[in-house]
């Protein structure tokens, strides 16, 4: 204001010649100018000023921050990887739930069991609850409702029960988490899959080789092929070639057999003995010619005690057209 009342002052001093009424006029008009600028300049400062802060006594329209619920009610199992050597797993059982167990078994023998996670070894297998490769089992208090856990290997499938271990060494599950798969903590060990052929198709292939058809190499043309030729070194000779075709189509298929077991297991594929990784799974491509293919798998104990067996059996059938 005190800006304002000197620039007045200096304008009307300026205005010195004319009638008196005329002076007193344009005085005034100076006056309401200056005046009316000055209050718009106050009232843009402070539309500006209200951009950037709330004015007192206002309420502000919004929400106070909230804390997460400690539990939403729902009986579930999470399992999540923390690294290739550590999981972690969080979980919330309903009291309902709770009750529910203490009115099948009674509660005496409800507060005698202890309360288990256990961890099973999931690793190449569709788990079904009674076969896991492995599993051990930690115990946790009541009032936990999370736990990481130490699994001692990288590169594994691991599945966790929530559960109740009875002092006969029965168990019931509670709840179960997901499957999750860890880490490796270095180069993969799995170069390329282990060939396997049938010895029929091996034969196939072997006459083809030589340009014997389909021919067994153990058949009439084989040795036909050895006796006039005057020696083995007439399987390098040279084939004669067909005739180029301007348009062709190729199709063939590949069997896939993969499983898992005790690392020190003997374990035979169609009669072979066949090599295990060192955390004892393995992977098998076979030719996959038309017809049934009948793939025995068998897995042997190493103290000779037990033995499982498992047989897919595939079949092809290619239509040309």
């Amino acid at each position: 204001m005190v800006e304002t009342s000197r620039r007045i002052k200096r304008k009307t001093l300026n205005i010195k010649k004319g009638p008196k009424k005329v002076l007193a006029r344009a005085r005034k008009k100076v006056v309401a100018a200056a005046i009316k600028k000055e209050s718009v300049g106050t009232e843009e400062v402070m539309i500006g000023r209200t951009k950037f802060s709330h004015p007192e006594g206002v309420p502000l329209h919004r929400s106070p921050p909230q804390e997460l619920p400690s539990q939403y009610d729902q009986d579930r199992l999470v399992l999540q990887v923390r690294d290739p050597w550590w999981i972690y797993a969080y979980w919330e059982v309903r009291n309902h739930t709770l009750e529910e167990i203490k009115a099948k078994i009674g509660e005496h023998v409800f507060y005698q069991a202890k309360r288990i996670l256990r961890a099973y070894d999931v690793t190449s297998i569709i788990f079904n609850g009674s076969n896991a490769n492995r599993f051990f089992d930690i115990q946790i208090s009541e009032y936990a409702n999370s736990w990481y856990i130490d699994i001692g290997g990288a590169g594994r499938s691991w599945c966790v029960d929530l559960g109740l271990l009875f002092t006969d060494g029965r168990f019931i599950t509670i709840l179960r988490s997901n499957v999750v798969q860890t880490p490796l903590d270095g180069p993969s060990w799995i170069t390329d899959e282990e060939w396997m052929i049938p010895d029929d198709m091996f034969s196939r292939l072997y006459g083809m080789g030589f340009g014997l058809g389909k021919s067994s190499p153990v058949g009439k043309a084989w040795r036909e092929r050895i006796v006039s030729s005057g020696g083995v070194a007439s399987m390098a000779s040279p084939v004669k070639k067909a005739a180029e075709k301007k348009f062709w189509l190729s199709v063939d298929c590949e069997l896939i057999v993969y499983g898992a077991t005790e690392p020190d297991a003997r374990v035979t594929v169609q009669g072979k003995t066949i090599k295990l990784r060192k955390d004892g799974t393995f992977t098998l491509r076979f030719v996959l010619p038309d017809g049934k293919q009948i793939i025995p798998v068998k897995a042997h104990s190493s103290d000779g005690l037990d033995e499982r067996s498992i047989t897919p059996i595939v079949s092809r059938e290619t239509k040309i057209g």
